[in-house]
């Protein structure tokens, strides 16, 4: 099976890439540079002439502050392009897998962790692309993944930010009102990986959660990661959110119920300070 990775130097599609040597498939990675994903005739002339009959949608529009004042550039990646591949894997019988977010549910006041059934209600322009591009993905088979507060070794994110940060300041100030899951790149590209592996993302078509296990605010997040990497001498201190004005609205609490995921692929997930600890010993190694 030929297997196509979009988005392939970012975070999640980097780890397809250290993966994809295990596997039992040929994969085919690209980035912006090698296929415009927002270009039908591209897409389709990429899946004919390689015979690709899985698409791994690991691109995205990310920059949730500047999608408010450039939605239609996020609306063109995070929704028309995903409508172009889950028609070209329709044309060809192929499978789409797509991975959304947990800012669908920005606008609902909740309080328990959210399942698949709880209706989207996104807040800003970021989050209705990516609602955008879930419903395109209905277009052909498709499995749609969505996750929350990713962040890896690579690319730019949380983590690495933090991490440069309490190595050069004596305090930082993290919101402590928003709540949520951080969850490691690598897992969710690992978990993926399986289903494909063992072919049961052909019986199980739909929509899913995953997140590391656990639950914390940034503020939590931070301090666990200043500890992990010995940054203590950076003192980290709580605020709130409006104490950093934003033109969006984030998500208060967008915890994610993962027991769909979990019963359908019999796949254990780790908690998040599990995989804080291996991300931060990956990238040690990676540093050596």
């Amino acid at each position: 099976m030929n297997i196509l990775v979009t988005g392939a130097k970012g975070q999640l599609g980097t780890h397809f890439r250290l993966l994809a040597p295990q596997s039992q498939h040929d994969w085919l990675f690209t980035d912006v540079e090698e296929l415009d994903i927002t270009c039908g005739k591209a897409v389709n002339d990429f899946v004919d002439g390689h015979e690709v009959c899985l698409i791994v949608n690991c691109a995205a529009y990310t920059n949730v502050d500047r999608a408010e004042s450039d939605e239609a550039a996020a609306m063109s990646i995070n929704a028309d392009a995903v409508g172009i591949m889950a028609d070209a894997m329709d044309r060809v019988g192929g499978t789409l897998m797509h991975f959304s977010t947990d800012y669908v549910f920005g606008g609902n006041p909740n309080n328990t962790p959210c399942t698949e059934q709880e209706p989207a209600n996104p807040t800003g322009a970021y989050g209705r692309t990516k609602w955008a591009g879930e419903q395109a993905t209905t277009r052909c088979k498709s499995l749609v993944f969505r996750t929350s507060w990713l962040y890896s070794e690579y690319g730019k994110n949380f983590l690495l930010t933090m991490l440069r940060l309490t190595a050069e300041k004596p305090e930082l100030r993290v919101v402590f009102d928003q709540v949520g899951t951080p969850t490691y790149a690598g897992d969710l590209a690992k978990a993926v990986f399986s289903i494909i592996e063992s072919g049961d993302f052909r019986q199980h078509e739909g929509l899913y959660h995953f997140a590391n296990e656990g639950v914390c605010s940034w503020y939590d997040f931070a301090h666990e990661i200043a500890r992990l990497s010995g940054h203590t001498a950076c003192r980290i201190l709580p605020c709130h959110s409006n104490e950093y004005p934003s033109p969006v609205k984030r998500p208060a609490y967008s915890v994610l119920d993962k027991t769909k995921f979990k019963q359908t692929f019999r796949q254990e997930i780790p908690h998040w300070t599990d995989a804080l600890q291996r991300c931060l010993n990956n990238l040690a190694l990676r540093d050596n």
